[in-house]
């Protein structure tokens, strides 16, 4: 029997939700390997801004995901929230991107390709505008920058993580580009939504992954302090809790290397105690 040649096979990719500090990490770490068994991604992704307590990221939050099996981090709002991120971005062979319309001159890369074998993979991180505290750039004119900059590279799958506080920015931005990329995959409020499809051009679409964090929490922020904030509209501490069930909400994608089309795109929902 002949071997299949892998560069004419779907490529897989498997994508985690906005990750929240430490519940979330180790919930990644007990899942991942059963996923990984199943699925056999060719490539695994996890929003990364939110890893270190919540908000931000540090070099041993992000080496622990790394020893768990993740293979490349994007981010969003909270990504300079930590000081120590900056070297992490600005190496030469980093795995974590932050989004790339922001401003001109901002440490980091907005969007990198990943080779596995002879399949080149684009990863593109952009932010959305609306009900963000920060004036971003436009995300539609950047894609369209973007795609201009890697035409010459032709790569196999062209992956989008789309930041956004609102479903009708994300979904505007997949009808923008569908047919011209693989998937374009939003993170950020940490709800999962349920409208996960394939475009009527081939990309892969769902408006947002979720998280994974503690079940029983806000967000997964501690829910009596965030309940008081609400009650008394006074300042209030946002408390990861350590322990008890975990959310873990993630999307698999299986694209078609020779036109970048998108084949398969289905939720991941799992609990696991924490």
């Amino acid at each position: 029997m002949n071997t299949p040649d892998r560069n004419f096979m779907n490529i897989k990719i498997l994508m985690f939700g906005d990750v929240m500090g430490g519940i979330g990490r180790k919930a990644i770490d007990q899942v991942l390997p059963k996923l990984k068994k199943e699925l056999k991604p060719d490539l695994i992704i996890a929003n990364a801004e939110n890893i270190a307590h919540g908000k931000g990221v540090t070099k041993n939050t992000l080496d622990e995901l790394i020893k768990s099996g993740v293979d490349f981090f994007t981010s969003g709002d909270h990504i300079f929230s930590k000081k120590e991120v900056i070297p992490l971005l600005e190496q030469e062979d980093s795995m974590i991107i932050r989004p790339a319309n922001y401003p001109p001159d901002v440490p980091g890369l907005g969007y990198k390709i990943i080779e596995i074998g002879t399949r080149k993979i684009l990863i593109i991180n952009l932010i959305g505008r609306v009900f963000m505290k920060n004036d971003y750039d436009c995300p539609f004119r950047k894609i369209d920058q973007i795609l201009e900059e890697v035409k010459k590279e032709k790569p196999n799958v062209i992956f989008i993580d789309f930041h956004t506080e609102v479903t009708s920015e994300i979904r505007a931005l997949g009808f923008y580009v569908d047919g011209r990329v693989s998937a374009v995959i939003g993170t950020h409020t940490h709800i999962p939504t349920a409208d996960a499809q394939i475009l009527s051009k081939g990309t892969a679409y769902l408006s947002d992954v979720g998280m994974v964090g503690a079940k029983d929490s806000v967000l997964g922020v501690d829910k009596e302090n965030i309940i008081r904030g609400f009650l008394t509209q006074m300042p209030v501490e946002h408390e990861i809790p350590k322990a008890g069930k975990a959310i873990v909400n993630a999307v698999f994608i299986e694209v078609d290397p020779k036109t970048k089309e998108a084949k398969k795109i289905k939720r991941i929902d799992k609990e696991v105690e924490i």
